[in-house]
């Protein structure tokens, strides 16, 4: 071994042992011809000291050495003189006096400080993401990462749970995001597919009689990125037979409670997680992933503007929409520049625009006067309607009410994103909060106005609640599923199901989809066969790890807890993939490129010209 401890473990106990350590140079001083080297490795920090008179060819060494040589140390464990003890590092109260020291390897200048959590350039540290890993957050959140899938891990073993492994090269399905396919050599013309989830196959291991499965599952989906998506990416796959939804909700929050406390203990939970309806929670927050964190909560207030002379809301109600609203406490205040943007954060979202009512001065809203109302609707609308749309929205004089008229899935956009822009303005929503809730009772079909047919909500498999089954022909749209989410501080962490688990159903819920028997037969047959043979009622959830860990960890981007992650455009900076392959690659797997597509590449060859 290089080393006999990590930098980080060195207590005053080991004060007179002798060490051999060895690791990063984090940053080096020189002082009084003394030279201070911070040696950084996976266990922490530690201070060497070498001496020009204790250990001069050490010294000598240590003059070329700068930030990230890799070297190796000789020394004793000296308890530092008094006074000079550094609280903020774990290793603060000792010191390493070199008494030898060896280069291992030189380092050239970091593109960006590795000693520091300064802000550099995303594309630069995707680029060198080996560099960026050495930082003490990186580092952090990949250690953390570890811990929370060990845990998980632990707390399913000792629950009798089954860790099975299910293929990666899977059968194409035509439902959900993009699949990602690969050619097939041996089978000219054929494609597999990456998995988007083992959906299909723990459900089988269900059929096997494996009862309590679950995998730490990589996933693929070809689908636009954003900050809580990558092309590829980890959950945590769950699935239990003969259970009811409450069986695996109690599971989860158990899991996630428990979590939290051992790992992440700084963080307040409440416990037991709200149940939220869908239906519900759009009514109330305009989203099925609120952040229940604060209030501002959505207030319907049709029937109170009801016969206004208002056109903005007159229109809206006769065209089958409705006024939907906000009070924002102690944001009468706002300056109209302010305002002015929270109305493009209204237009950005689909609204024509939006209503805002300021509500001056203070005491009971019977005391408010035309003088106390700032708005370009107050002259439309008169004293008594805003008072009552105040009350209606819970808020009072100094409150500032946001109000939206439109169809429902407008409104429930517009004053969703504006929930969530208040929340950071105002510093609403407390960082050490952690607010989950379960969101159920799903719709099962949602129109597809692109296709003009009807998809699934969540997948082909969620079971509907029996007692709807009839509206299939009648009302698609009103069919519950017996899905159900578990969300966070405005994440949507985990999503699952209760199965369907009898052909009859499936096959009724493929029709409804727009498939032909055929068609169902041959792209999901195996199923369909399988739930002849005695398939138990069963369901299941997939937590995500990377919105999990990013949680937990309190980052906004799950590459930020991610090794090796993909940029918004699903490129690798570092390693240049996805690249080009040769046309002798490309024929082996009976595959030919479109004519623009060699047409671009032919441009690239060329430089770009």
């Amino acid at each position: 071994m290089l080393k006999t401890h990590g930098c980080g473990v060195l207590r005053e106990t080991d004060a007179g042992s002798e060490v051999v350590l060895a690791g990063w140079v984090h940053r080096r001083r020189n002082h009084g011809g003394l030279v201070f080297l911070d040696l950084r490795d996976a266990s922490g920090l530690v201070q060497v000291v070498v001496h020009p008179d204790e250990a001069p060819e050490a010294f000598r060494a240590s003059e070329d050495v700068r930030n990230e040589f890799v070297v190796q140390v000789r020394g004793q464990v000296q308890v530092r003189r008094e006074g000079t003890a550094n609280a903020d590092l774990a290793t603060g109260a000792i010191e390493v006096h070199a008494r030898a020291l060896d280069v291992l390897n030189a380092a050239e200048t970091p593109p960006f400080p590795v000693n520091q959590d300064s802000n550099v350039d995303e594309s630069t540290r995707l680029r060198y993401r080996y560099l960026d890993l050495r930082r003490e957050r990186m580092a952090a959140n990949l250690r953390l990462r570890h811990r929370v899938v060990k845990f998980i891990r632990d707390y399913l073993s000792e629950r009798e749970f089954v860790e099975v492994e299910t293929p990666v090269l899977n059968l194409a399905t035509p439902e959900g995001a993009r699949d990602y396919l690969v050619p097939s050599r041996v089978h000219p013309g054929h494609f597999y597919a990456l998995p988007q989830s083992p959906q299909q196959w723990k459900q089988l291991l269900m059929v096997a009689g494996v009862d309590r499965y679950f995998q730490i599952a990589r996933c693929f989906r070809d689908e636009d990125l954003r900050g809580d998506r990558q092309p590829e990416f980890t959950q945590l796959d769950l699935e239990m037979a003969f259970v009811e939804q409450d069986d695996i909700l109690e599971l989860i929050e158990g899991l996630y409670a428990s979590m939290v406390a051992a790992l992440t203990p700084d963080y307040t939970l409440v416990s037991p997680f709200p149940r939220l309806r869908y239906a519900e929670a759009m009514e109330r927050f305009g989203s099925d992933k609120p952040d229940l964190r604060f209030g501002l909560e959505i207030a319907d207030l049709t029937s109170a503007v009801a016969g206004s002379e208002f056109q903005v809301f007159a229109n809206a109600v006769k065209a089958g929409g409705r006024v939907r609203g906000i009070g924002v406490p102690g944001a009468a205040s706002m300056a109209r520049r302010e305002i002015d943007r929270l109305v493009e954060v209204a237009k950005a979202n689909g609204a024509g625009g939006l209503v805002w009512i300021a509500l001056d001065g203070a005491g009971a809203l019977e005391t408010l006067t035309v003088e106390d109302v700032r708005s370009p609707a107050a002259r439309f609308l008169g004293v008594d309607v805003v008072a009552e749309l105040a009350r209606r929205c819970g808020a009072t004089r100094g409150d500032l009410l946001l109000v939206a008229a439109d169809q429902d899935a407008v409104t429930s956009r517009v004053l969703d994103a504006l929930r969530r822009q208040l929340a950071g303005e105002l510093g609403l929503a407390d960082p050490s909060v952690l607010a989950f809730a379960f969101v159920t009772e799903f719709p099962l079909f949602e129109w597809d106005a692109t296709e003009e047919r009807w998809s699934a909500v969540h997948h082909l498999f969620t079971s509907p609640f029996e007692e709807d089954v009839p509206l299939f022909e009648t009302d698609p749209g009103a069919v519950r599923s017996n899905a159900y989410d578990l969300i966070c501080n405005g994440w949507e962490i985990a999503s699952g199901s209760i199965r369907i688990h009898r052909r009859d159903v499936q096959l009724k819920v493929l029709e409804r989809l727009g498939m032909t028997f055929e068609e169902a037969e041959s792209k999901f047959g195996h199923m369909l066969t399988a739930f002849t043979y005695g398939a138990p009622p069963h369901g299941g959830i997939a937590p995500g790890i990377d919105r999990t860990v990013a949680l937990l960890a309190g980052e906004r981007d799950i590459r930020e807890v991610i090794a090796f992650p993909k940029t918004k455009t699903a490129s690798d900076l570092m390693t240049g993939a996805p690249s080009p392959v040769t046309p002798r690659q490309l024929a082996d797997v009976h595959v030919d490129l479109a004519e623009d597509a060699r047409v671009e590449l032919a441009r690239q060859a060329r430089g770009g010209e």
